[in-house]
């Protein structure tokens, strides 16, 4: 654990930042830097990290050129540019994919396979990817060529599978555009089926080539099993997994809790499962993975998150549960507005971007949704990043009910419309459309609509003293925010 792990490019490479470091330290600096984030919207348990922090990638990818003597070289590319720095070795990588390709970086040469030039655009080979499944041992290697037809593909495979049995596909994914993207859009199988099987929280999941899937299936198991467990689902449930990918924690929970329902009578039963995906391939592996697990509790749809849980939203479909795995840049606002217009008991944010998960945290907090408990996860040590998982909620009272007895006849009734602070109001605004008002201006709208306020708002320091009117574009959008509170009508 304080043993200090050394990269001979970590300088280059830019990827492993904390090599240096002793795990243990690398821990703390994360911690630190999730509650420096986040601890103002609650207490960060600490975080969960690995036992056995190294070669943990499962999928890797080298991109392919030649150094200045003309040797062909695989690596990455140095930080803050386009030129290739060759790694021969990484302490996260899975070593199985690392020397594969290697491997094809010596046929490359044996097949005088001509390496991709990206300022003249000329040559054939630009990437390599490859991913393992750690259960299964199943492995898919993509050849990234800049054109679809690869010289002596025949025997170019035979000489790979001859070193390396384990492979179970192998695809040419063409690339001839001007970009960063590794994969282009077209892709050609000429060796085996053209995905992968893993197995990961009881399930088999189908990867294909541009399929999500996490790329540290040991912390992935514990990441998915806190996010299940702060679902707190007990039975009857419809969850929403949202950003599903090829379906990993929506085929999980399905899974988990309909194997409880047949072994353990109602309890867990009838728990149903909605998942949505923009990626077509990825949702078509989701609904293959459904079929194979014999889970027929879960339906998958292609779609934009934000789009769907709108339409869901205006149709009043009911949504107790979301689970939510999006992008690193974060969700979307039409996303996080349309889940709170669903009204869901639970919804279960895991992130792999801090930064972007503190603004919709924001956001959430604004709706009135609350984080409850915050989990940092380290799914990649030796780097800066974090994944984090967060249980939000509008709030319960878990203290003893409490009776009262009361008559509204002759009673002002007024009081006991939806309430929400000053606070809460120049959230929402500035949410919905990036206006900021004054508490000044909020208190004046609320006299207009009879609402009660505070002594100490809208009230000149003098007689004489000229008070600021509320613009009619700031005033629309407060009364709007009173609306969506249900403060008024």
């Amino acid at each position: 654990m304080s043993e200090i792990k050394k990269c001979a490019v970590s300088k280059k490479c830019g990827g492993c930042c904390y090599t240096g470091l002793p795990y243990g330290e690398q821990l703390k600096k994360k911690q630190q830097y999730i509650e420096g984030l986040l601890g103002r919207f609650g207490k960060v348990e600490p975080i969960i990290g690995m036992g056995r922090p190294e070669h943990y990638r499962n999928k890797v990818h080298h991109v392919f050129d030649r150094d200045r003597y003309g040797n062909i070289i695989s690596g990455c590319y140095e930080a803050g540019s386009h030129k290739v720095v060759r790694v021969d070795g990484c302490l996260i990588e899975d070593e199985i994919c690392q020397k594969i390709i290697f491997t094809i970086r010596e046929l490359a040469k044996s097949f005088k396979i001509r390496t991709y030039e990206e300022d003249l655009r000329q040559g054939l080979l630009r990437h390599v990817l490859v991913r393992r499944g750690f259960a299964t041992g199943e492995v898919m290697v993509v050849l990234v060529l800049a054109r679809a037809e690869l010289p002596g593909k025949v025997n170019f495979v035979k000489a790979l599978l001859a070193l390396h049995p384990e492979i179970k596909t192998i695809i040419i994914n063409v690339n001839n555009k001007k970009t960063s993207m590794v994969l282009g859009e077209n892709s050609r199988t000429i060796y085996g089926p053209g995905y992968i099987r893993d197995r990961l929280c009881g399930c088999t999941f189908r990867i294909s080539p541009s399929s999500f899937y996490q790329v540290n299936p040991v912390q992935t198991e514990i990441l998915y099993n806190t996010a299940i467990e702060f679902a707190g689902l007990s039975g009857g449930e419809t969850v929403l997994d949202a950003y599903c990918g090829i379906g990993t924690i929506g085929l999980a929970i399905a899974k988990r809790y309909e194997k409880a329902g047949k072994d353990g009578g109602s309890q867990s039963a009838g728990i149903k499962v909605v998942g949505v995906e923009l990626n077509g391939e990825a949702v078509r592996d989701a609904v293959t993975n459904s079929k194979d697990n014999g889970i027929s509790n879960a339906r998958f749809c292609k779609g934009d998150a934000g789009v769907f849980i709108d339409r869901m939203a205006r149709e009043g479909e009911k949504i107790d549960v979301i689970m939510m795995d999006p992008p690193r840049s974060g969700s979307t606002k039409q996303f996080i507005t349309s889940a709170v217009k669903i009204n869901p008991k639970r919804i279960v944010y895991i992130s792999c971007g801090p930064e972007s998960l503190k603004r919709d945290l924001q956001i959430f907090k604004g709706l009135g949704y609350k984080a409850v408990k915050i989990q940092p996860v380290d799914m990649f040590p030796y780097t800066e990043h974090v994944e984090t998982v967060v249980l939000l909620s509008k709030g319960v009272i878990d203290s003893q009910k409490v009776k009262v007895e009361f008559s509204l006849e002759n009673m002002d009734t007024t009081s006991f419309r939806g309430k929400a602070t000053y606070e809460q109001i120049k959230d929402y605004v500035l949410q919905q459309t990036g206006m900021k008002v004054s508490s000044l201006y909020i208190s004046q709208v609320k006299r207009k609509c009879g609402l009660e306020v505070g002594d100490s708002y809208n009230k000149p320091k003098s007689e004489e003293a000229k008070r600021p009117q509320c613009p009619p574009e700031k005033e629309a959008a407060i009364m709007d925010a009173l609306r969506h509170f249900g403060m008024i009508e």
